[in-house]
Parts: C-alpha cells; structure tokens; sequence
C-alpha cells in the first residue's frame, strides 16, 4: 500500500463520519491517476518526463508552483512574469492543463516531489474536478487535502501557500463558481498559519458586483497576461514572507 493510499485512507475514516460519507473506491478525486483526456494523450506523459528531467538538472528548487492549465500558463500567457520574478527564485512548474487532484497526486507518486527540498510549495487545484464532473465539494477538498499531506511527507521542509480556487463564471449565479465557492470554504481550513497558508485572491480578479471581466479572463476560467500580473502583485507580499527573504 503506497503512503498516499495510506494517508487517503485515514482520512477517508474522517470521512465516515459525516453525512457525505463514501466508499474509497468512489471517490474520483482521492485515487491517484494519470490524465485520460484524449486531447492531453499526446503531451501529458511527455510533460512529466520533461519536469523529471528538470529536476534532475536542476542546482536547487526553492519554489514549486503545483496546479492545472492555470498554473501551466506561467510559461505561456505568464512567461514574462515568471522570467522576472520568479525563475531567479529557482522556481519549478507543476501545472498541467487539464488536471484534477487524482493527476496531481499521480504526479506526486511518481517523482516530482523526490530529489530536491523546496523551500515553499503554492497549490491552486480543483477547478476541473468542478468543470469535468461537477464533483461534490467535499470530494475535491478531500483530494486536495491529500496533496497537502503528500506535500508534507516528501517535502517536509516546505512551507505550503494553498490557494483558494480562482473564480470562473461570468457572476455570482455561475453554477460551477458556486461549486468552487464551497471548495474554497472547506480548505482554508486546512491552514494552519505555520506549516500550510491559505490566500484568497479572488478580489484581485473580480468587480464588486462579482463580474468577472473578460479583459482579465477572456474564458471566464484562464488569466490572459494582465491576469498574471495581478495574480503575480497579489502574491508577491506572501511569497516574499514564506520564503522569508528580506
């Protein structure tokens, strides 16, 4: 039994608990997996080996940006904020298009938290556990609260940023923002101020009304590079104070 099954275990026994109690085996978000898309096929697999590949390489990674195509836009619609502010952090990319929690905890498994010890860990996951099966919140939080746990046992050094899932939808009324709204409620309670942050940004991205503009998302889901900027700015205060630089 592999050491996250072990920890996913346990804490589906927290689970049990309560009303929104299932079986292991039905809970998508907590079973570790590679990405099925058939879209991702081509890339998905090759992306792994190259960060692997980067790890190896790599002098020292002091920080680790963990997510889905939000996070993997650093190196597209973000690049430029990322050359600047932080690959002179020696900063890794673990965003890949298309993930849910169960890819992320795969990825976990299979190598890209082996081989170097980072100083702080920012995760931003969960939004395609929404917009794929509309999966019930407390699922998606448990499968975030396992990477949060596999963060601690293989990077035990660490400092963690969790980041609250980013708003999507044109409004409040957006049925898969209220999924992530509920999300959100659940995990930043995992912050425990010392070990595990939790930041909510979502007054970066919207308008008071709670529109999301489209000159910030054109999809109502992805930052365009003014997107990166603010999200980078609205950062950088925390990022600065876990690294603890200056």
């Amino acid at each position: 039994m592999t050491h996250t099954r072990l920890m996913v275990t346990g804490f589906l026994t927290l689970l049990l608990l309560t009303p929104f109690a299932q079986a292991e085996d039905a809970v998508l978000a907590l079973k570790p997996e590679v990405q099925t898309a058939e879209w991702a096929k081509p890339w998905w697999m090759p992306r792994h080996e190259q960060k692997l590949a980067e790890i190896k390489a790599a002098e020292k990674i002091d920080l680790v940006m963990i997510g889905d195509s939000i996070t993997h836009g650093w190196e597209n619609a973000g690049k430029a904020i990322w050359e600047k502010r932080y690959a002179p952090r020696h900063a890794l990319n673990l965003g890949y298009s298309g993930d849910r929690t169960e890819q992320v905890l795969w990825r976990f498994e299979n190598g890209e938290l082996d081989g170097y010890q980072a100083k702080l860990a920012v995760i931003m996951i969960g939004t395609n556990n929404t917009g794929h099966r509309q999966d019930k919140p407390e699922e998606t939080a448990a499968g975030i609260k396992a990477i949060i746990d596999q963060l601690k046992e293989k990077q035990p050094e660490a400092k963690i940023l969790l980041l609250a899932i980013f708003p999507r939808g044109e409004n409040n009324q957006d049925a898969l923002r209220k999924i992530n709204d509920e999300i959100n409620a659940k995990i930043k309670d995992f912050a425990d101020g010392e070990k595990v942050h939790f930041l909510s940004l979502s007054n970066t991205f919207l308008e008071e009304d709670g529109t999301l503009p489209k000159k910030i998302m054109p999809d109502l889901l992805h930052p365009n590079t003014h997107g990166y900027e603010l999200w980078a700015e609205a950062m950088e205060g925390k990022v600065k104070e876990l690294l603890e630089e200056g």
